[in-house]
């Protein structure tokens, strides 16, 4: 066989290799460490935007909260010109359901103790006031003149007040709102319904009478009570409550300080606090001028923080009993009606 009839062996065929066990596991654990590293940034971006976005709905909520609370404490014991709790007689039936102790004042509370959040009370008058139209009372069908498209309706519960007096009553008669006439009768039409609170002057046998006959320089406001608590909401998260009905979720706790004011009205250190204290040790509710309010939030999700976290309420020191995110919101807020 001569050259020209020799087989020939391929180039490629004869420099091809394999990979040996050795290069196979040294690729493997290359890889591996590539991997866990990626499987490390991406836990740990998860984890920073679990917590970002936890931030941030707390953020939301506190907001929120604080906004509810310090709009609603500036118009507390608001009762229009009158002025003071102490000229407004409450023609309200205290035996009937959904009586309010106006004559309690403006202002109220409870205190939780330790561990418990507190509530807070807020009564007085509240949207535009209505100016009393003629014929004025007292009157045998026992009305408040008004005008129409007032948008009352019945049962709502309204004071009329000048600067010396005022009366609370509840709007008896099913039309307020297009005919002006706010009856306020005696009897079981609505809950809880008017009594004669002090039948100062009632003609003949007319006894739900007001204190006075109100004239053209009088004003009809609507009244109400608003009580705040926490309670828990209805994805099963603490939440803050007005008047039973949840309005901000994630709202563990509410803490709440008097600001009590022991100077005499009129004088040059009245309408500024002389000191904080709770609902428990306040002395007289009606000289508390300003209210310093404390709410805590906490992120709806668990393990968010490396281990328990410590944080302030209003000058308490507490420890979280979970991994929980939590941030403190607080204000303190004038209560304008009893300002000089």
């Amino acid at each position: 066989m001569n050259a020209r009839t020799r087989p020939h062996t391929p180039p490629d065929r004869r420099r091809q290799a394999g990979l040996t066990l050795v290069e196979i596991m040294v690729a493997m654990v290359l890889s591996l460490v590539l991997l866990g590293g990626v499987i490390q940034i991406f836990a740990s971006t998860r984890q920073t935007h679990r917590v970002q976005e936890a931030v941030s709905r707390m953020q939301e909520s506190g907001r929120m909260a604080l906004e509810f609370l310090a709009r609603d404490i500036r118009m507390a014991d608001f009762w229009g010109c009158a002025s003071s709790i102490d000229k407004v007689t409450n023609h309200l039936d205290s035996t009937g359901t959904g009586f309010v102790d106006y004559a309690a004042g403006g202002i109220g509370g409870t205190e939780g103790g330790t561990g418990g959040a507190d509530s807070l009370i807020l009564r007085g008058g509240f949207n535009s006031g209505l100016t009393v139209q003629s014929p004025y009372g007292p009157l045998p069908s026992a009305v408040v003149k008004v005008n129409a498209n007032n948008n009352l309706q019945q049962g709502d519960v309204v004071f009329v007040s000048d600067c010396t007096a005022a009366d609370i009553f509840q709007i008896t008669n099913a039309d307020p709102d297009t005919s002006g006439n706010l009856v306020h009768n005696t009897g079981s039409s609505v809950t809880p319904g008017n009594i004669n609170a002090s039948d100062p002057a009632c003609p003949g046998a007319n006894a739900h009478c007001l204190s006075k006959v109100y004239g053209a320089d009088a004003t009809v406001y609507q009244v109400q009570q608003l009580v705040y608590s926490i309670q828990n909401g209805a994805a099963g998260q603490p939440a803050l409550f007005r008047n039973g009905q949840e309005i901000v979720d994630g709202i563990e706790d509410l803490q709440i300080l008097y600001g009590e004011d022991l100077d005499a009205r009129g004088s040059p250190g009245f309408g500024t606090a002389d000191y904080y204290v709770p609902a428990n040790q306040v002395v007289d509710m009606e000289r508390v001028v300003s209210i310093r309010v404390a709410v805590v939030v906490r992120s709806y999700e668990d393990n968010l923080s490396t281990g328990a976290q410590n944080y302030t309420v209003l000058g308490d020191q507490r420890t979280a009993a979970d991994n929980r995110l939590r941030q403190v919101y607080s204000d303190t807020v004038a209560i304008r009606n009893r300002l000089p």
